[in-house]
């Protein structure tokens, strides 16, 4: 068990070190088919990280080109100054942080400086000040009838090692600007969410003598405890219905995929290799799974039916695919493109589908690890290292923009958004 544990280690753990908060940005899409849009902040104190957050979100939604100038000025006014006349639109902004956090935001037209949006927005914390502008974006987004980008909103759940086997499960909005610890003490791994409202997640437990599954309302703290098992127990996917859970165990020594029904508690073995299958993801609209295994010698990306039957190959590409994530048909996985057995090893994220073996690259350099798909599969998040920086990274598939944020935080063990 400790020998097969290791293993399944040695193919989804990635190491992360630690360093600052600002972002950079890669742009490749035709800059004329995004909305020129300024920022100008009408606060009492002006807060750098606040229009950092918000020139963030206006990028890697795709649907605009922003301003990066930090404009001061009154946000009661309709005045545009002559600077911003070529702009499309102008966002007046004015974040009040107490107690609590309040956000007043109009949008102008720059040429007239008619009002086409206003809303305030409050929150009773500090903590969650980038929640307040992720939505006020989001619905900027939505009022002018762009594709949604409400992914913004979301928690993303990530486990840590804080010491020698103890680790931490925790909550972060999609910039990592806001951080909570949720799930403390011994050994839990493995957060995955159960639900698209994200009120509840299941992890891993390590804690008695079985490897065991919880599910968590991150709400009221309730937990449920759900199944466990000899040797391993990882919930890798959960339905679209949230019925059925796909389950990586070893209950004989050998890692397989089983799909778990809630309702009757059975499970069912969808694969059956004397090796190493883990990871399951459902694709095709959950007729079918993808999954990692090594039954080629080497880890790589296969499909097989959820009823059973054949198991064929998905990547023909590198010899190391040790990661992927799926959304429908979509597929990104990880690929290891260099050997060096005595120090950092490149690995590249890739795009392809189930129906095809063509492949589109994401990304080009450093080690990228922990591919994730928004919920609507229109970005990735994933996790960089290059050299001794890490980030958390963003690629939007459409617009073909990266966006990097210096990660500050442990060492990372899983990842789910």
């Amino acid at each position: 068990m400790r020998y097969l544990l290791v293993l399944f280690v040695s193919i989804t753990f990635f190491t992360l070190n630690l360093f600052g908060v600002d972002a950079t940005l890669k742009i490749e899409k035709d800059v004329e088919q995004r909305a020129r849009i300024a920022l100008m902040d009408g606060s009492t104190e002006q807060d750098r990280k606040v229009f950092d957050i918000l020139l963030s979100d206006l990028k890697i939604s795709g649907h605009f080109l922003p301003d990066t100038t930090h404009h001061i000025g009154d946000i009661s006014s309709n005045y545009i100054i002559p600077a911003l006349k070529s702009q499309e639109y102008v966002l007046k902004y004015a974040m009040e942080q107490g107690s609590g956090t309040k956000l007043l935001i109009r949008l102008l037209k720059a040429s007239d400086g008619t009002q086409i949006f206003k809303k305030s927005y409050a929150i009773p914390t500090k903590a969650k000040m980038p929640f307040l502008i992720h939505k006020a974006i989001s619905d900027i987004n939505n009022i002018l009838k762009y594709p949604t980008i409400s992914w913004i909103n979301r928690y993303v759940a990530y486990a840590v090692y804080t010491t020698p086997g103890r680790s931490e499960i925790r909550l972060a909005d999609y910039t990592f600007n806001y951080k909570k610890t949720i799930i403390k003490g011994g050994l839990n791994l493995f957060p995955k969410w159960a639900d698209s409202a994200q009120r509840s997640l299941y992890y891993t437990s390590y804690r008695g003598t079985l490897p065991t599954l919880y599910k968590l309302n991150i709400y009221d703290g309730s937990k449920t405890k759900i199944t466990s098992s000899e040797g391993m127990m990882v919930c890798s996917d959960v339905s679209k219905d949230g019925s059925k859970l796909l389950l990586t165990m070893a209950p004989e020594g050998q890692a397989d995929i089983y799909e778990l029904d809630l309702a009757s508690k059975s499970k069912r073995r969808v694969t059956n290799f004397k090796g190493i299958d883990v990871n399951g993801r459902y694709v095709d609209d959950e007729s079918r799974i993808i999954f990692i295994s090594n039954r080629l010698g080497y880890a790589n990306v296969f499909k097989k039916s959820i009823q059973g039957g054949a198991t064929s190959q998905v990547v023909y590409h590198g010899r190391n695919n040790n990661a992927c994530d799926a959304h429908e048909d979509k597929i990104v996985y990880s690929s290891r493109e260099s050997n060096n057995a005595f120090g950092d090893n490149t690995f590249n994220l890739y795009l392809t589908s189930t129906g095809s073996s063509d492949t589109r690259p994401i990304t080009t350099t450093g080690s990228n690890q922990f591919p994730r798909f928004s919920t609507d599969g229109s970005v990735i998040l994933f996790l960089k290292q290059r050299g001794h920086s890490s980030s958390i990274g963003y690629t939007n598939l459409s617009s073909r923009q990266s966006l990097l944020f210096p990660f500050n935080d442990r060492k990372v063990q899983s990842i789910d958004w």
